[in-house]
């Protein structure tokens, strides 16, 4: 009975050890969110980067980079990345004034993240930056 026990536990450490190994995908953004902040259409140009690293022991392979609406463009690394390097997906907004708040999904072979799948934010406000009608005269209050 003994040694059935400890074949049992043995062979659960092993299975657990295994489970760890592979490629592990680690993005420097806090909580996998960008914040764009308040930004003026015309002053930003709507590209932010997400940066990750692979920490597993084995190659990284992002297969798949999309966003759930057709004004964010996000576009993916095309090599594998290696264990202990870096990589980026970049991110375009087309900067339409109002909130935003999208998602963009990474599918990869990350053994992290269940089915490899992993949700990343961008969120903030474009403005359009108030134009001053230089004809248009301007109101004066009452002088004392």
């Amino acid at each position: 009975m003994k040694k059935l026990l400890g074949l049992v536990a043995v062979l659960a450490f092993s299975v657990a050890s295994y489970a760890q190994q592979g490629p592990k995908i680690e993005f420097k953004a806090k909580d996998n969110t960008i914040d764009y902040g308040t930004v003026t259409r015309d002053s930003d140009n709507g590209v932010r980067t997400f940066e990750f690293t692979n920490t597993g022991d084995a190659p990284l392979i992002i297969t798949n980079v999309q966003s759930t609406c057709g004004c964010t463009v996000p576009t993916k690394p095309t090599e594998p990345i290696m264990p202990g390097k870096t990589g980026k997906i970049d991110v375009k907004y087309n900067m339409n004034p109002g909130k935003i708040s999208k998602t963009i999904t990474v599918e990869s072979n990350a053994v992290n993240y269940e089915g490899g799948k992993v949700a990343l934010r961008i969120k903030g406000e474009v403005i359009v930056k108030e134009e001053k009608n230089v004809l248009q005269k301007e109101k004066v209050g009452p002088q004392s």
